[in-house]
């Protein structure tokens, strides 16, 4: 397979984005409770304003801000004080010229008051008279009605996912329930003779199966329910009928190991063979992860990755998670948390191919230094040591030692 035959990395995404523009998960209703890192199917809009009325950010005396103008240490401003502002209860005033009312942080501007001097700026001149050696603008340590929240705004855009300061707001605003999009079904298929469950003894020739758990783990990450459909000899007539019971239960199949030299060939096959319009991609100008293929079987979603670890990790980071975000509802694909650092060594690439190159990250002088981790993408070890990965685009040659570059993690690293 040649490079220049390659389906190139930018047009894969866009191709895979294309593929999947009218297909959406089914939508479901959930508790608040639930809703937490799920997506939004419908644009949630406040019913009432938010505080539902103006009050006090201080401790102190909510007054008439005209009344303090002019007001300092030398020459105090004196109030009347006509009554306490309780929590949790409506304020039964109305201020006129002169006066003023005990409240707390929190509690409900009076009527007529549209200001509240701070309790350390004042000075209690009798049980109801207070001196106020501080003026006050309008407005001044209130939070006025509506001002946080305005009935009928949007609070949370479809598309969007629930982090818990959307919870919060929801909850403010008396949402309960939430409408979203269903968890999408994937099903993750291993292929080979090699492979051995986890608690197997190895022979010689074999291997242990690991991309079902490292790519079950990501897609977890996502949102998604995984669900393992075994091992899966290189036999055609039984990957095909592991391949169509995955495609009529899930919304989403990732086949491990099913774009090697020798499954590519059935796997084609048996994609076209379950529905319309079968491959679309085989082989990205990538690396790793060049065999990649990816499919539609009548709205379904169908990605063969490479076997090896770290190739089938990269894949999924770069064009699975893709066709999820899209799957979900989700306007926006997850933005990858991204630092920049310095690059401790030359790194070459080819041009016309986009490589993705795992780093370890040190921190020297207030910056980060990345070490690249160049091993071979069969080493599941370079993943697990990485910090993150870098992106040398298709029109490099490669990068340079002191090269400023952005680094996606992949896991928390501490400033």
């Amino acid at each position: 397979m040649d490079f220049f035959q390659c389906t190139t990395f930018s047009e894969a995404q866009q191709l895979i984005a294309d593929s999947l523009s009218e297909v959406r998960a089914n939508t479901q209703k959930v508790t608040l409770v639930e809703a937490l890192g799920r997506i939004v199917a419908a644009d949630i809009i406040a019913q009432e304003a938010l505080p539902p009325f103006s009050r006090s950010t201080v401790d102190g005396f909510a007054v008439r801000s005209e009344d303090t103008f002019g007001a300092n240490e030398m020459s105090p401003a004196l109030f009347q004080i006509i009554g306490e502002v309780v929590m949790g209860r409506e304020a039964a005033f109305e201020l006129l010229p002169g006066q003023g009312v005990a409240i707390p942080t929190g509690g409900m501007l009076p009527p007529g008051a549209d200001a509240v001097v701070m309790l350390e700026y004042t000075e209690q001149h009798a049980d109801d008279m207070v001196m106020v050696l501080n003026m006050v603008a309008p407005g001044e340590n209130v939070i006025a009605k509506g001002d946080d929240v305005q009935g009928g705004k949007i609070i949370v855009f479809r598309g969007q996912k629930l982090a818990p300061q959307h919870i919060g707001v929801l909850a403010a605003c008396g949402w309960a329930d939430v409408v979203v999009y269903h968890k999408v079904n994937v099903a993750i298929i291993s292929t080979g003779d090699e492979l051995v469950g986890i608690n197997e003894s190895i022979k010689f020739g074999q291997i242990r199966d690991i991309n079902s758990y490292t790519l079950g783990a990501m897609l977890s990450a996502m949102g998604c329910s995984v669900k393992p459909m075994g091992i899966v000899k290189d036999s055609f007539e039984q990957f095909f009928a592991v391949l169509s019971q995955a495609v009529s239960t899930c919304q989403l199949v990732v086949i491990s190991g099913g774009s090697s030299v020798g499954a590519r060939d059935y796997t084609e096959k048996a994609i076209a063979a379950l529905g319309t319009p079968g491959v679309l991609i085989h082989g990205i100008a990538i690396k790793p992860g060049k065999p990649t293929i990816f499919g539609m079987a009548n709205g379904v979603p169908v990605f063969g990755l490479p076997g090896h670890p770290v190739a089938a990790m990269v894949v999924c980071q770069q064009f699975v998670t893709l066709a999820l975000s899209k799957l979900m509802g989700q306007k926006e694909s997850a933005q990858a948390v991204t630092i920049q650092g310095h690059l401790s060594r030359n790194v070459a690439s080819v041009p016309g191919r986009d490589d993705f190159v795992t780093v370890r990250l040190v921190k020297q002088d207030g910056q980060y230094i990345a070490h690249p981790i160049l091993g071979k993408s069969g080493m599941i070890s370079s993943m697990s040591e990485a910090d993150g990965i870098i992106h040398i685009p298709t029109d490099k040659s490669g990068l340079y030692v002191g090269e400023m570059v952005e680094i996606v993690l992949n896991k928390s690293v501490e400033w």
